[in-house]
């Protein structure tokens, strides 16, 4: 079942790194965010039944003050995974480290201490708590590397001239590191990483000068973290990788973990990437000359002979620069060798769509795992923040090409969402206390709520006719008040319905084949003479409305001309005879024997029940529909000379009899 429902990139929503985790007990999608939590949290929260409407929930993933911070400030790049079998999600993000720099960079000043830490929860909402106080025990170390900024100025910002000069400092530096993605490949589980551009100056051969460089590296982690179901084990590295850098000289203690490297400029390079290496001189010496890769994300196919493709989407230039933008890699090992696309980038600034800045996304599975969806940020004018966008993707392993949809146009929702359903807490609208309220709920296939606090969705809630009562709209619920021309039956209808690109609203159906169903429930609206549930005998009306909720009737039920009858939920053991009267609604009723509506001179609807015996709808008169939907009739169905002509609404009866006269193909 498909929906004629779209979304589109509204950029309303502020976010930044986003990363999508698919929560299949929830049915909920949720996206994690540098910017956006409120104060005193780091990283916002948004959940999303469709991938492409988001809420923000209130708070942040984490407590700054609960008292396990190790970082001081930059907490960037948050991702979340879920094991299914111990029902623990774990945070992995990036910080810069408050305490300890000198412990793990070697020097007390060292400008960018960036490192990564991981935090536990039992919901994808949270919240998180840090496993331990610390980051991961991790000390990636470059011994081949020439510290050129032990013999820079204080500024930092102007490396040596010449590559000589800078052969000339001391080797080996620590690696500051953000931006991590966990990549899980079978049974081993692999940290991708950036290495922070700081202390990271490359000597450029075809530019004749050095570029401070931010590059992808990746170690590969143990798997106890994982498996613990008390989720309090801190990942750690693959013994290979501790201190796999050091030397025989080092003192006692001293950590000088490895690391292989991944992606890089001078072993790939593209021009696309070059956005800022003369910043230091059209800046007046205020930025450096820097390259960045940052931000990336890892996955797998196969080939149709059942070869594996990795895919890597990675980030390029500045963040918030016009040029910053999103490649791609492919290899045949998590670890590589890696090979960029010649097609790179493909994602970038689009000012037709009023779309810039776009990068630092990452890859998720519509709910039915059919399409890919690539969400990232951008920035929908040059000086506003970064905002949410998500993007159709498209991968072909055998061709190991990648590709994404940049839109910010009416885009068909994500396959997997629909149907939709649109259900209401109440089947009654009961007036007669003198208001009521009635709240209702919109979900998809998975029965993930949507979030109507977001502007691209909403439930229109209309009377009719319109003068039976007076609506007090909300986001989720309404208050209805009797109006001055309160009929004895009249309809609320709650629709759902999308937001263009353009603003206006429409209807949203679901689609089965050429069946189009509206995504709406009708509620009845009256004021109740008598009110009866439970056991009942035979029932006679024969003035007022009677509401039969709940209720099993032994008997039959008769109403006579000016009487009108609302019955929802409720069993009749006999037959139900409805003539001359005001109006009739039946709504999930069992009927042991016949049901005849003959001469109704009001509202007639008959909805979701099942009838043993004939049914029979004859010399019925309205002025709004009358409805026969949903039903299970076990005899026959027929319809004569009511005006107008009965509907099913998109949901037809099962009959297992005849369908004669108006309601032939119902």
């Amino acid at each position: 079942m498909t929906t004629n429902a779209t979304y589109c990139n509204d950029a309303s929503l502020p976010g930044a790194d986003p990363f999508v985790l698919h929560d299949r007990d929830s049915g909920a999608y949720f996206a994690y965010s540098t910017e956006g939590a409120d104060p005193g949290y780091h990283f916002a929260v948004y959940r999303s039944p469709d991938l492409a409407t988001w809420e923000r929930l209130p708070g942040g993933a984490l407590d700054a003050g609960d008292g396990t911070q190790w970082g001081r400030d930059w907490f960037w790049a948050p991702e979340v995974y879920h094991n299914e079998d111990t029902g623990k999600y774990f945070l992995f993000y990036s910080a810069r480290m408050r305490d300890g720099v000198a412990e793990h960079f070697e020097y007390a000043d060292f400008e960018e201490p960036s490192k990564v830490g991981v935090a536990v929860a039992d919901s994808p909402a949270g919240p998180f708590r840090n496993i331990v106080d610390h980051p991961i025990d991790y000390f990636p170390y470059d011994p081949d590397y020439h510290d050129v900024n032990l013999i820079m100025d204080h500024t930092q910002k102007k490396p040596p001239a010449t590559l000589e000069e800078g052969m000339t400092a001391p080797l080996g530096t620590y690696l500051p590191f953000i931006d991590p993605n966990v990549f899980f490949d079978g049974d081993r589980i692999y940290l991708y990483f950036s290495r922070n551009a700081y202390r990271n100056w490359v000597w450029d051969h075809d530019l004749g000068k050095y570029v401070e460089e931010s590059n992808i590296y990746a170690v590969e982690l143990t798997a106890d973290w994982w498996h613990d179901p008390a989720g309090a084990t801190m990942p750690e590295i693959h013994p290979s990788y501790r201190d796999a850098n050091g030397s025989p000289g080092d003192p006692p203690l001293v950590r000088k973990d490895g690391f292989t490297p991944v992606l890089n400029y001078g072993g790939d390079p593209q021009p696309w990437e070059n956005a800022h290496v003369n910043d230091y001189a059209e800046s007046g010496g205020e930025k450096k000359d820097r390259r960045w890769a940052e931000g990336s994300t890892t996955i797998k196919r196969y080939t149709e002979d059942g070869s594996p493709v990795y895919f890597m989407t990675y980030s390029a230039n500045n963040y918030a620069n016009a040029y910053y933008g999103v490649g791609y890699a492919v290899a045949e090992h998590p670890l590589g060798p890696w090979k960029k696309s010649d097609a790179n980038p493909v994602l970038e600034q689009d000012e037709q769509k009023s779309m810039y800045s776009t990068g630092h996304g990452s890859v998720i599975a519509s709910p039915d795992g059919s399409q890919l969806y690539y969400v990232h940020h951008g920035r929908p004018t040059t000086d506003t923040g970064r905002r949410l966008y998500t993007e159709r993707m498209h991968l072909d392993a055998g061709s190991a090409s990648l590709g994404i949809e940049q839109s910010t146009a009416d885009e068909p929702i994500p396959a997997g969402v629909a149907p939709y359903s649109l259900t209401s807490d109440v089947g009654l609208v009961d007036l007669g206390p003198g208001s009521a309220r009635v709240g209702w709920r919109v979900a998809t296939a998975s029965s993930a709520a949507m979030g109507l606090g977001n502007a691209l969705n909403r439930v229109t809630a209309t009377v009719e006719p319109p003068t039976a009562a007076t609506v007090e709209k909300s986001e989720n619920h309404a208050v209805l008040r009797p109006g001055p021309g309160v009929p004895e039956i009249a309809a609320l209808t709650l629709h759902y319905q999308r937001r263009t690109a353009a603003g206006s609203y429409f209807g949203v159906d679901n689609l089965d084949g050429e069946r189009r169903t509206p995504v709406a429930v009708a509620v009845p609206v009256t004021s109740c003479t008598r009110t009866l549930t439970g056991a009942q005998d035979s029932i006679d009306v024969s003035e007022g409305v009677l509401c039969l909720r709940d209720a099993t009737v032994s008997g039959t039920v008769r109403v006579r001309a000016g009487a009108a009858l609302v019955a929802l939920d409720s069993t009749v053991d006999g037959e139900v005879d409805v003539r001359g009267a005001l109006g009739v609604w039946l709504s999930g009723v069992e009927i042991a024997g016949q049901l005849r509506v003959d001469g109704v001179s009001g509202r007639v609807r008959v909805q979701d029940g099942r009838v043993s015996g004939p049914v029979r709808l004859q010399g019925n008169r309205s002025a709004s529909p009358i409805v026969v939907a949903g039903n299970v009739f076990e005899d026959s169905l027929t319809c004569r000379a009511n005006s107008p002509a009965p509907s099913n609404e998109g949901r037809p009866n099962e009959v297992r009899g005849a369908a004669q006269g108006q309601c032939a193909r119902l």
